[in-house]
Parts: C-alpha cells; structure tokens; sequence
C-alpha cells in the first residue's frame, strides 16, 4: 500500500476507496462501475462499499464485474484506501475514519464548515475538493456539471413549490392565455444561473436575471436573444426585482469564499406571500440572508411567507444523470492521482493544485482561511 497515495512507486498501484454516501438522502456515487474497470485496467485496486452505486441505478454486481472488490463496510473501504474519492463533504460520523496521510477527493465546501476543516487539519488529511480545482482556462470543470444540474432543477423545484400544496402562491411559471406567465429572478449570470434561465424560459416564464458583470450581461443578452430582462447588481435592483418575484433563484458564486448576502431579510420581507426563494448557493452558506440548510427529507420552510427550498445537495435529486455527469469531470482527475500519487499529481499540475484544501496539517486554500479567520500556506510553499 502507498503512503496515503502521497509518494508512489512507479509500477505500485493504489488503493481507491468508494464509500457509500449517507449524508441526507445523498444518493449520487463517486466512481462509476466505467471507471473502476479503467482503474483496474491501469493496475489499482477499488473498493466499493456495498450498495454504493445502488440508488445512481449501478448495482454491486455491475461494479464486481468490472473487477472492484465489494466491501461491506464503510470503515473498511476508509481504512484500506490510499485515496478515497466521494461526491459531498464527509459529515460528523465520517470524521472518526480519517487519518494521517488519506487523500480525499470530492467536493467538500469547506468556507462555512468549520469543525469539518479541523477534523481533515487534526488527522493529517490531503483534502482535495471538486470546487476548486481548475483547469488551463481557469474555469472549475469538477463544479460545472452540478451546477449545470443544480441551475436546472432550482426551477423544476421552484415550480413544484409554487405550487398551492406546498405552501406557494399557486402560479403556473408558464402561464395559459390571458394568464400573464410567473416571474422569475435569478441571481449570478454563471452556470446555474445560465441553466435556470434555459429552463424557466423553457417553461414559458418571464426571466430576470442580475449580475454584477456588465460584460457577463451583454453575453447573457446575447445567448438568449433579449428574451432574459438583465439588470446591474445593486441593492435597489434586488430588491425591486425580489419584490416582483414569483420564484427567486440564488446562484452566486465567489470560489472557496463564503456566498455574500444579496437579499437581505428586509427584502425577504418585502416578497410576495407565497414566492418561493431557491438558494443554490447554500453550499457557500447562501446568499439570502434567510436561508438556511435542508434536505431532501425536509427541503422546505418558510419565512415572511416567503417559501424556502435550500437543500445542500439537491442534484441527488436525480442521481443517475448527476452521478454520470459529475463522473464524466472527475474521473481523469482520479486517474491522475492514482496513477502519479498524490503528491506528484500536485507538483505537476497546477489545477489539481488548486484543488487541495488541506494538506497532512496545514490550510492551503486562501479563501477558507478568510472565511475561518485562518492562517494558511500556499500548497507550492508546503510542498517546498
């Protein structure tokens, strides 16, 4: 077995561990049954804790058939593994497998959760996190797909909530005629806030979208034809335009950082009864002042009448597509970790660089540390 992956031999295979995900209703899986076969095929062995894959429609047995090995606890795939490759942050009952050395490869939002960053700091952790890592455009390729996911269902679930049953105004986003349709703002011109216009304007939905880039804006405008309304991010465009929603969709993103709070609880206030507020960025700790966590057992609650969904994880709504999509982005980064070990992968590609949060002790991303009051080191500086 390698050193946590970190330093490898040429010729020495490395462990891979794929636990099953019991974060809330958290279905998506980290390796797909393609992907264990073309790890084995490269010389690793996988471990795949048992009913893993089952909920993103892939079977034990397919993984067995594509030469992992089936293990049936979660403690066993931590223990054994070089590198562990997840889809969401490891939540409280995880912590106790972590260990000196253990690369961990998913998505893990560290800004706003601050006992999970000291766990991966105390047990000596390489935390790489799907969020930051870039690639040569410096664009985040491992957060594209969910938000690609994310941006498209934030409407699909703002117009399940419209609805009366669920506590909404009882607005059809796309309207009859002589009906006029709903209104839709959507905050962050980025991929979710891309995505969420296809779909809201798909749905036949009047779209607002605001943002603080001009340049973005004048794209948007063109993608969509002028049918997306688009309006400079400022506090009075906000809240004019919040005060006009039927559904409000929350897509800003600032890399690592913490989202900022854009609607205020006054605005909040200021909405129609019966709006329904889609916080996409919750995983950033949201960027509606109101809004808090849920999940996929309890997604909803409201505040000023005001109907809010904020479910951390939501594209494990549709595991199959998410699983598959997020997959299609992960997998050549897995390869390349487990191919060159850890440390190597690093020093040779600065993307993946970008990646790692925590490094055997030390805080290596910089806008964790503003957001936890931390001190930090650049990976580069660690690595010497």
């Amino acid at each position: 077995m390698t050193k946590g992956g970190t330093i490898k031999k040429k010729g020495e295979g490395m462990i891979i561990g794929v636990p099953k995900e019991i974060k809330d209703h958290e279905s998506r899986v980290g390796v797909t049954p393609a992907g264990a076969r073309a790890l084995v095929e490269a010389g690793h062995k996988v471990l795949v804790q048992t009913g893993a894959g089952d909920l993103s429609a892939f079977p034990d047995d397919e993984y067995q058939n594509a030469g992992a090995e089936i293990v049936g606890g979660a403690y066993d795939v931590w223990r054994l593994a070089d590198m562990v490759v997840k889809v969401k942050e490891p939540v409280a009952k995880e912590y106790g497998y972590f260990r000196d050395g253990l690369v961990l490869f998913t998505y893990l939002h560290l800004a706003p959760v601050k006992d999970l960053t000291d766990a991966l700091l105390s047990k000596g952790v390489t935390g790489i996190a799907y969020e930051t890592v870039r690639d040569a455009q410096g664009t985040l390729p491992l957060l594209t797909p969910m938000s690609e996911v994310a941006g498209r269902l934030s409407v699909q679930m703002g117009a399940a909530y419209l609805q009366k049953e669920h506590g909404g105004r009882g607005v059809l986003l796309g309207g009859v005629p002589g009906v006029l349709p709903g209104n839709v703002v959507i905050l962050g011109g980025g991929i979710v806030g891309t995505n969420a216009a296809k779909m809201a304007l798909g749905m036949g939905a009047r779209v607002t979208m605001i943002d603080l880039n001009l340049n973005r804006l004048r794209e948007i405008d063109d993608i969509f034809s002028g049918q997306v309304q688009t309006l400079a991010s400022n506090s009075y465009n906000i809240s004019e335009a919040a005060a006009e929603a039927d559904l409000l969709v929350g897509g800003v993103l600032i890399p690592g950082h913490s989202a900022p709070k854009l609607v205020t609880a006054a605005m909040v206030a200021g909405m129609k009864k019966g709006a329904v507020i889609v916080d996409v960025a919750i995983d950033q700790g949201g960027c509606i002042e109101t809004a808090r966590p849920t999940t996929h057992s309890d997604p909803s609650y409201v505040v000023d009448g005001v109907v809010h969904y904020c479910v951390t994880n939501m594209p494990a709504a549709v595991p199959n597509t998410s699983t598959l999509a997020l997959t299609n982005a992960t997998f050549p980064y897995v390869l390349r970790l487990a191919n060159n070990g850890a440390e190597a992968a690093i020093r040779a590609n600065c993307g993946i660089a970008e990646g790692v949060n925590t490094y055997r002790g030390t805080l290596t991303y910089e806008a964790v540390a503003e957001s936890q009051s931390r001190e930090w080191k650049p990976i580069t500086e660690v690595l010497g």
